[in-house]
């Protein structure tokens, strides 16, 4: 793979996204790498999956470039198909997932953080569902994800402000489960190697019968997010947003 990494230490399967220089941001090829490197985790005899991005942030979210990959409705299908498959197999594998956060954290990039089991973050982590910039709507089961945490009301307010949070206000609200001083990575590899020693098995049970449950669910909102973002991609408000984003200015959504 090109932009994946994937390599089993002990009882530990590492995963890292390999596109720093772009800081880690998602287009059609990389996803449809993720959804193969995630397969190829969970395959893995490992117990535990260390989610981490290269470079100076763990995902910056979708390249705007696919915008123009997802503009007909099969390769839209397809994208959407891996990013489904990216997030099922997260929160349905029989392993305990950790996902380590450092700098930014948007969009799709914080969906698939927090299909995680446990999440970790640097203080410099900046966590942010800013679809709403772009005239979109969260997906990748980022209704899911904030509701789970959030609760309904304010994951509504969290989405729709497109609010950022360090990682010590998003602590605060339940998006991360701890705040490190150390590099994440780090932090991250040494819990995880605590957990090696614990009975995992019962662990995973315990994921296992909340999980089942909430799988029908994510399902219907992974369903219902990829309908309602196709018909948003059409709209005069995704146009402005992509190009008052390309043009660094703020943009003038219409409500179109």
């Amino acid at each position: 793979m090109k932009h994946f990494i994937v390599e089993e230490k002990g009882n530990v399967v590492h995963l890292k996204i390999a596109r720093g220089e772009k800081y880690n941001a998602l287009n059609a090829e990389l996803l449809a790498e993720f959804a193969e490197a995630a397969r190829e985790v969970r395959r893995s005899e490992a117990q535990i999956v260390l989610l981490y991005g290269d470079g100076e942030g763990f995902c910056a979210g979708g390249d705007l470039s696919m915008m123009k990959e997802v503009s007909d409705r099969d390769t839209y299908d397809e994208v959407m198909d891996n990013i489904e498959t990216i997030v099922k197999t997260f929160y349905s594998m029989q392993k305990i997932v950790i996902s380590a956060l450092h700098g930014p954290v948007v969009g799709l990039g914080l969906s698939i953080a927090l299909s995680a089991d446990y999440v970790i973050a640097e203080p410099d982590a900046n966590l942010s569902m800013n679809f709403i910039g772009i005239g979109l709507a969260p997906d990748g089961g980022g209704h899911f994800w904030l509701q789970e945490r959030l609760g309904t009301h304010q994951a509504k307010h969290f989405a729709w402000e497109g609010q950022q949070m360090r990682a010590k206000e998003a602590y605060d609200h339940k998006l991360v489960d701890i705040v490190v001083n150390g590099p994440v990575q780090e932090e991250a590899a040494r819990l995880a190697e605590e957990w090696s020693s614990r009975p995992l098995k019962s662990m995973i049970a315990t994921k296992e019968i909340y999980h089942q449950h909430g799988m029908e669910r994510l399902s219907h909102y992974l369903e219902k997010e990829r309908e309602n973002q196709w018909r948003l991609l059409q709209t005069a408000d995704h146009s402005e947003g992509v190009e008052a984003f390309l043009n660094k200015r703020k943009p003038e959504f219409q409500g179109r």
